[in-house]
């Protein structure tokens, strides 16, 4: 994909959305942090759910330490895998008290030697939370980004490092928004809302043109 054709991808997905925002609920970077450990291997409706009821217990990294491990589960047991992510949130509070006043870090490597906070993550905080340029690659965008060959590459960092030098300047602070949101809702892993998307002619998957018109997820 050429330089041009990328740079009319993005500012198509900027004018249908100027202003791209998670879909997970918080209110600060701890929150954030939180929820995303939590989104591991969950849908971030189911995570929100949970949150709704846990944040109005324990929203600092010292109120959710005093929950413990135990009483953690109670409030996040909906949600798959929760009892490890109970152990590392309990251990990221722990950490957070003891190396950061409590304060979530605005730094990478900080970010990840917390518990349960790996490079996806890390990016997630540093985009989100503290407007970093950053591009956290998950399914959704390494799925979109091979499929309409914005930056096609054999593993998520390959991803990640193509889109960061090849996503001009002017979109890298949203492109992490728009291209989840587009890989979750329009380009979706199974029969992808080609018909209706706003970038197919630029798309340069070779069975968009396969798709049946209004197919949907």
């Amino acid at each position: 994909m050429n330089a041009a054709r990328r740079a009319a991808i993005f500012e198509r997905l900027r004018s249908a959305d100027p202003a791209p925002r998670t879909e997970l609920h918080y209110s600060t970077p701890f929150e954030l942090l939180i929820a995303v450990i939590l989104s591991a291997q969950a849908t971030d409706v189911s995570v929100n759910k949970a949150t709704s009821r846990l944040f109005r217990v324990a929203n600092t990294p010292a109120t959710m330490r005093a929950l413990g491990v135990e009483g953690l589960k109670e409030h996040i047991k909906s949600i798959g895998l929760y009892n490890s992510k109970a152990a590392h949130i309990i251990r990221t509070c722990e950490a957070l008290l003891r190396d950061h006043h409590g304060e979530v870090p605005p730094d990478r490597e900080a970010l990840e030697r917390l518990p349960g906070v790996g490079r996806k993550t890390a990016n997630v905080i540093l985009n989100t939370a503290f407007g970093h340029p950053t591009i956290a690659v998950d399914t959704h965008i390494f799925r979109v980004a091979n499929r309409t060959g914005i930056a096609p590459g054999r593993n998520v960092l390959e991803v990640e490092r193509r889109l960061l030098r090849l996503v001009p300047a002017a979109y890298r602070q949203d492109a992490h928004h728009w291209l989840i949101l587009h890989g979750r809702y329009v380009c979706t892993a199974r029969r992808p809302r080609c018909a209706t998307c706003i970038i197919g002619d630029l798309c340069e998957w070779p069975g968009r043109s396969r798709q049946p018109a209004g197919a949907g997820p």
